[in-house]
């Protein structure tokens, strides 16, 4: 039976966001405070996801060896670093979140089998690569505060605790929900980035943050008048009003997570668009978890 068994490691190092075919105005304009020109630092999250077959010791790879190797070509290099000096591949391509963990993949494959590999840059903000050429995944987190109701006006109250519990009640409720935006793009050779970053909030914040925060969505939002505000159809709705803004920044929505509470959070995984010549198939999942 396959398993797969994840490590992780810790680098701290800074970077500098700046394009020499750009003119300094250009280079602000595009990459704001990070142009500083001494860099900025952060202090990096990396985990390693590794598949296999599970052996007579009980192991799918001894966890001793996998920490050297990930050490001697990764961590140990760039820890305390300036990325943009560090490895001869950042100096084409910015160090990026995106880019750099697409090349801590490269570093790691000749040594380890791998599934991924996910790079925090910081708690909201991370990249993951799973080995699919230039194609890699940039994920975003925010998070806003509303109220809501659970029920169906065409079913009795009765009914509605039944289904809803203390959800039905009919003055509702808060939540502080967590939302995770992940967006899928192919890596820009100069940049190292898949998606402009600040557009990309930009795009959240307009379509999503601002018409739900601080709102009772079951009154102030529209489409959740004829529409129960699960945390289920919260986060389809979201993908409905972020698929085309996020398409038209040239990258793919691929995920959102929405977290109601620490028990209880929900993920719609959107299909996969491909070129019409591959054959790779591509899957849409909606998750609870409870």
């Amino acid at each position: 039976m396959d398993c797969a068994i994840n490590r992780r490691a810790k680098f701290s190092a800074s970077h500098r966001y700046w394009l020499p075919t750009l003119t300094e105005e250009e280079n602000r304009e595009r990459f704001g405070l990070h142009i500083q020109p001494h860099g900025h630092g952060h202090n990096y999250v990396l985990f390693v996801t590794m598949p296999g077959q599970v052996d007579e010791a009980g192991m799918v790879l001894n966890l001793s060896e996998v920490k050297h190797v990930i050490r001697e070509y990764v961590t140990a290099p760039l820890n305390l670093s300036f990325l943009n000096e560090v490895w001869p591949e950042f100096a084409q391509t910015l160090p990026t979140t995106e880019f750099i963990a697409y090349t801590i993949w490269q570093k790691l494959a000749p040594h380890l089998p791998l599934q991924s590999i996910v790079l925090y840059e910081e708690e909201e903000l991370w990249s993951e690569y799973r080995g699919e050429s230039m194609h890699t995944y940039l994920t975003v987190g925010s998070h806003f505060a509303a109220a809501h109701r659970l029920a169906r006006e065409d079913w009795t109250y009765e009914h509605n605790c039944e289904i809803y519990g203390l959800c039905a009640r009919p003055n509702g409720h808060g939540h502080n929900y967590g939302v995770e935006v992940t967006v899928r793009g192919e890596i820009d050779p100069q940049t190292g980035m898949i998606v402009d970053l600040v557009k990309l909030q930009q795009v959240i914040d307009q379509q999503v943050l601002k018409p739900f925060d601080h709102t009772f969505l079951n009154k102030d939002v529209p489409h959740f008048a004829s529409t129960v505000p699960t945390a289920e159809n919260i986060a389809l709705y979201m993908a409905e009003l972020l698929q085309k803004p996020i398409a038209g920044l040239g990258c793919q929505l691929y995920r959102i997570k929405l977290t109601e509470s620490p028990n209880n959070s929900c993920e719609v995984v959107l299909p996969i668009t491909r070129p019409k010549n591959s054959s790779a198939r591509s899957k849409t999942q909606a998750v609870l978890v409870g």
